[in-house]
């Protein structure tokens, strides 16, 4: 790993170093580390004495010199960044996004903030002052705002259902899409099981989160939910061998009746005599990826005897709370944000296809799946670190270009979930909080990648700083017209899953992912599923069989990675000169007799 010693009249950041040799050299000779220096040190014949260079001492994700916080207010913010992003030594120099921050940890961020500082830092400005040192200028010449906790409500017979469970209920009803919504995981245990506590943890866990007792009604036309006193609920036992597990996981996902909670559902299967599959299936009405993540977290901790502090609010207040007067007027401010980036024709997405496209939406799906080649996947994330983004906006302008290649469409909005969790008091709760946004942008032939991949990221800041404004509220106030052949808005999707991990703690059990194919329920006609760990990048696109045969989904396949790999060998390429062996955006029906070249 190389280490750069820099002399210069003003300090630098090591985003400004990256940046600047990004644009003279290629990715791989940019170094790991920056020191800079007052002076270089000189032999006595006037070399740099390089034995008397200093070690670097920072981390090799920023490459900055480790600097110890200064004032109280640095070593404050040192603490949030330590629990943000999981790090123990933190720099003031040491850049966010280069520690491993993105989107996700960035709205975290600003949320630990405001609850702890009480001061509302925009998103776009984690990006700005990247570094504790600058956003500890700001901050310190920053007004402090009251934090307004969600209030719990009073006991009622039904709760109004908050506007992501009102778009997953509508759905919910589509004919086909009966297990859709379903949130299966799956799970080996190994190590000696005491199947009472195993049971135990989990009726806690529902007498815990009101949630998981809520049911689903109709009351004079509209939807509501119901909070239940108690519940039945029963783990249910099996015993297979390893060859049956397949046969065991189609029956075990099944459909919900939605009036009758819990919407939970658990088996516990022996495979040996220490060794089990965990099976948990959940209504996505009730559920989302963090909250299973809470849900393993806790019902770990209280597997192993564990007291948890009592939840001051349950998902019921934050449905009501979303509800309020004050969040009504807070929404309407978003609202303009949207209605201006979806002013005038809307762009539908015109993909060929090799089938023609059903006159009823079709949730008949498949997936292919893939891994980025490991140089290839350092050099898409030195492209984010150089150019002031993060690998989901890299990500997400290639597959724009992809969509723009294919379609041969120059306006493309492309669906992507968020949390939906940006108030802190909704850390600890399960529940359904994702929305999903709407993100509009224009891949012109004329334009370089690097600089719409600046366009990506001020739209992607805009969209996530305006991330409360509910979908299906855009949708009413678009005035779409309604297809029943497609989704409202946009048909494609694209998913970074960074939802952060949480370590089940148990004392003589190890928990692991069951590996199993994923579900072949396609909500839209095309989605872009993309997760990084430890630096390696993975993948898949799940279709619409309908639609699309698996030949040119592989052919997809490959011209994204193709598209990648021209992005990091120059990010100055113009759009129109990046090649992908798409077809012609005219030519429909079966692409059997084309020829590709890769």
């Amino acid at each position: 790993q190389l280490c750069a010693y820099v002399v210069a009249d003003k300090p630098l950041t090591v985003s400004e170093l990256r940046g600047r040799l990004s644009q003279e050299m290629p990715g791989y000779m940019i170094p790991s580390y920056f020191v800079q220096l007052e002076k270089m040190p000189l032999t006595a014949n006037g070399k740099t004495d390089r034995k008397a260079l200093p070690a670097p001492e920072g981390s090799v994700n920023t490459g900055a010199e480790y600097t110890a916080p200064r004032t109280p207010l640095e070593e404050q913010l040192v603490r949030i960044w330590q629990e943000v992003l999981g790090t123990e030594r933190i720099g003031v120099k040491d850049n966010f996004f280069d520690l491993g921050g993105h989107s996700l940890r960035a709205t975290a961020l600003a949320s630990k903030l405001y609850k702890e500082m009480k001061v509302n830092l925009p998103l776009r400005d984690v990006f700005r002052l990247p570094t504790i040192e600058e956003m500890a200028k700001a901050i310190a010449d920053m007004a402090q705002t009251t934090y307004a906790s969600i209030p719990a409500v009073e006991e009622r017979a039904y709760y109004p259902l908050s506007s992501a469970q009102k778009r997953l209920y509508i759905l919910h009803q589509l004919e086909g899409a009966e297990q859709s919504y379903n949130m299966p995981e799956f799970m080996t245990l190994e190590g000696p099981l005491n199947r009472e506590r195993f049971e135990e943890s989990f009726r806690k866990l529902i007498a815990r989160h009101e949630i998981l007792r809520t049911g689903f009604e109709m009351v004079h036309g509209e939807p509501v939910q119901r909070v239940h006193a108690q519940v039945e609920f029963e783990v249910e036992y099996g015993q297979a061998d390893e060859e049956e597990v397949e046969d065991i996981v189609r029956g075990f996902v099944r459909t919900f009746d939605l009036k009758h909670p819990p919407l939970l559902r658990v088996e516990l299967v022996e495979l040996e005599p220490e060794r089990h599959l965990l099976m948990v299936d959940m209504h996505h009405l009730i559920s989302d990826g963090v909250s299973m993540g809470i849900l393993v977290d806790e019902w770990s901790r209280l597997y192993a005897g564990e007291e948890l502090p009592p939840l001051r609010i349950q998902y019921k207040d934050f449905a009501v709370w979303q509800q309020h007067e004050a969040q009504r007027e807070r929404m309407n401010k978003q609202e303009g944000y949207w209605l201006q980036a979806f002013e005038g024709e809307l762009p539908v997405a015109d993909l060929p296809t090799d089938y023609e496209r059903p006159s009823v939406r079709s949730f008949e799906g498949a997936h292919v799946e893939f891994e980025v080649d490991s140089e290839l996947a350092r050099q898409l994330n030195q492209l984010a670190s150089t150019r002031g983004s993060t690998l989901y906006m890299v990500l997400l302008s290639a597959y724009n270009v992809l969509l723009s290649k294919y379609s041969g469409q120059k306006d493309i909005i492309v669906g992507t979930p968020v949390a939906g969790r940006t108030h802190p008091d909704l850390e600890p709760l399960l529940g359904m909080f994702v929305n999903t946004l709407a993100i509009r942008n224009y891949p012109a032939g004329d334009k370089t990648f690097a600089s719409f991949l600046e366009e990506v990221k001020e739209t992607t800041l805009g969209a996530f700083e305006h991330q409360d404004y509910p979908f299906e509220e855009l949708v009413e106030r678009l005035d779409v017209k309604r297809d029943a052949s497609r989704n409202p808005v946009f048909d494609t999707m694209f998913v970074m899953q960074n939802t952060e991990d949480r370590e089940a703690r148990f004392e003589a059990l190890h928990l692991t992912p069951y590996v199993l194919d994923h579900t072949n329920d396609a909500k839209f006609d095309l989605s872009l599923f993309v997760a990084e760990d430890n630096g390696v990048i993975t993948g898949g696109f799940q279709y619409c069989a309908k639609l699309f045969k698996p030949a040119m989904i592989h052919k997809m396949l490959k011209d994204f990675l193709f598209v990648l790999s021209q992005i990091c060998e120059d990010p100055n390429i113009p759009l129109n000169q990046i090649q992908c062996h798409a077809p012609s955006a005219s030519r429909k029906g079966s692409l059997e007799d084309i020829e590709f070249a890769f």
